[in-house]
């Protein structure tokens, strides 16, 4: 009896403290809303009914009526750096920086966001000389990854490697795909000045980094071959198959390459034969369908290429089907086969044969890493619309 006694009072009293805690926030949040300008609240109007260029205008305002307004600094230079206008971001963030009375959480954030600008602004420099400013704090993950993104586009792939190792340091997921690719890009442009040496050190490293990094062993090969080692570059290429074999389209040509010069042209026709029945792969056809025509004759490469179309029609088995019954016809059949291997052959010139698995990007040559997005390893080395070898 006396606990229904003390419940009767105990619920009375809590809902009374609740409406009386509810009523002070209720003054309190009206009584902040009074102190806020008129132009805040059209500000945040115009942005809800998407009209960013007089919120803009209002916001302004408000920056104008109180300088103290740290948040909507950051809201406006946001707003001008989506817009393009960089420079009108970059004096905001640099205004609030200026600022001695700035408390050390907002002025790394006005760091990153003037880092942001810079780099918006095409400004990669400064965009460096900021972001590495902030090697600690809440900010200096993000910081890291805008310096990857800087040393990526201006092609400074030691100082990338270095970046990837402080991100995974800090936390970050394995980068081991982009640091082999990292190796790989300097493999090549030591390729490039014919310094093997040198490119098989740095291939080595990207192996040990991502094993299966296909590019390093497509580039191992390239080195063998400008050392005109060719049995250890068909060796290199061969290993393709083993990784993942829907990149052998990549080495299909530097393997007959290679057996040609060893005088084993018709051993090299005989792979690629077999890595088209093997794959199904109409890029194969459309690398190997003119050796087996010169080395085995047309109608092999005829019946290569019928066997083709009948697991898998496409346009270069098309192509090449027809160039087959050119070969066997005689005039004025040859001409109307001429015809529509023409007028294929103009249909598809300018389609986009590679797009990246990441953002869609199409492009008509392959890339290790994608225009579009810069990703790595993004594009397929399977075209999308199979084209034949232009003549």
């Amino acid at each position: 009896m006396d606990l229904d006694f003390w419940w009767l009072l105990i619920i009375p009293v809590a809902f009374a403290l609740g409406w009386m805690a509810a009523r002070y926030d209720l003054k309190a949040l009206l009584s902040e809303s009074a102190n806020l300008p008129r132009s805040y609240f059209r500000g945040l109007n115009f942005l809800l009914n998407e009209q960013p260029d007089q919120a803009i205008d209002a916001f302004i305002e408000v920056v104008k009526l109180d300088p103290e307004t740290i948040e909507l600094h950051f809201a406006l230079g946001n707003l001008f750096r989506r817009r393009g206008e960089t420079d009108r971001a970059i004096r905001i963030h640099q205004n609030l920086l200026s600022r001695a009375d700035l408390p050390a959480n907002e002025h790394s954030h006005a760091l990153i966001e003037l880092g942001q600008d810079f780099l918006k602004a095409g400004l990669l420099d400064r965009a460096e000389e900021t972001f590495a400013r902030l090697d600690s704090g809440e900010h200096a993950l993000a910081a890291q990854r805008a310096l990857l993104t800087i040393y990526e586009i201006e092609k400074e792939w030691r100082k990338a490697i270095e970046t990837a190792a402080k991100l995974e340091a800090m936390g970050a997921p394995s980068l081991v795909k982009e640091v082999a690719q990292f190796r790989c890009e300097l493999a090549q442009e030591a390729l490039n000045r014919k310094n093997g040496a040198q490119a098989a050190d740095e291939l080595a490293l990207a192996l040990e980094a991502n094993p299966q990094n296909v590019r390093a062993t497509i580039l191992a090969g390239d080195v063998a071959a400008a050392a005109g080692e060719h049995e250890a570059a068909i060796a290199a290429w061969r290993r393709v198959e083993e990784q993942n074999a829907t990149y052998l389209p990549l080495v299909a040509e530097k393997l007959m390459k290679a057996y040609t010069a060893l005088s084993r042209a018709d051993e090299g026709a005989a792979l690629l034969t077999e890595y088209v029945k093997r794959y199904g792969s109409s890029d194969l056809l459309d690398i190997a369908y003119p050796h087996v025509a010169a080395l085995r004759g047309d109608d092999v490469a005829h019946t290569l290429a019928r066997e083709q179309m009948r697991a898998s029609p496409n346009l270069a088995g098309m192509m090449r089907l027809i160039e087959a019954q050119m070969a066997a016809a005689e005039e004025p059949r040859r001409s109307e086969l001429e015809l529509i291997r023409m007028l294929i052959k103009q249909r598809t010139k300018n389609l986009p044969r590679y797009t990246c698995q990441n953002c869609g990007f199409r492009a008509r040559l392959f890339y290790w890493q994608c225009p579009g997005c810069s990703g790595w390893e993004t594009y397929a080395p399977r075209r999308v619309e199979p084209i034949a070898t232009p003549q």
